[in-house]
């Protein structure tokens, strides 16, 4: 299985590594779903921090990335590799399957940043689809965990990361967009 992912992932860095960031999915919120579900709520959750984390890892520069606010504190492109891995966490468990670590200090800022995006796009597409959300269990060599744990783990988790990105942005002098607008999902022309 393990052998299967890396696969997957290599050749998703050779597909990505051509995709302008206008192709990547979260530059705006998609529209809400017509009806409220478990699957429906859950995969808006996703969405939201999909359209948090494009903005706030978006034109990031070398300084931004090699930021970080302390000697024992991760840089901006460390957060944003954690943030992939929890973009895993979470595709793999609405995939049903199981945890695996991938190496991620051999993949770039624009690949961990396309494929935590598309990552987040292809979850939250299969909770919209999904009438019953307590299948996707995070599942570990030795334990499983509801999807609750889903949200107040990798989800919360990511979104709180999201916002460090954003302070990082700040203390370095390239502020997210002020055309972006949170609340709304939208980017204002």
């Amino acid at each position: 299985m393990k052998i299967i992912t890396l696969l997957t992932i290599l050749l998703s860095i050779v597909a990505f590594s051509q995709e302008s960031d206008n192709e990547l999915p979260y530059y705006q919120l998609p529209e809400a779903a017509k009806t409220f579900t478990a699957g429906t709520v859950a995969a808006r959750q996703v969405d939201a921090l999909g359209f948090r984390f494009y903005w706030a890892s978006k034109d990031l520069n070398t300084s931004d990335l090699d930021y970080k606010p302390s000697d024992v504190s991760r840089t901006a492109l460390k957060t944003i590799a954690h943030i992939f891995d929890l973009s895993r966490v979470l595709l793999n468990a609405t995939m049903q399957e199981p945890q695996s670590k991938i190496e991620t200090d051999s993949l770039s800022y624009q690949v961990l940043r396309s494929e935590t995006l598309h990552n987040l796009k292809k979850a939250s597409d299969i909770l919209k689809e999904s009438e019953d959300i307590s299948q996707y269990k995070i599942i570990f060599e030795d334990h499983q965990y509801e999807f609750w744990n889903a949200i107040n783990g990798p989800i919360a988790d990511a979104v709180w990361h999201c916002g460090q990105l954003a302070t990082f942005r700040r203390v370095t002098k390239n502020p997210i967009s002020a055309r972006v607008n949170h609340f709304t999902g939208t980017v204002k022309k």
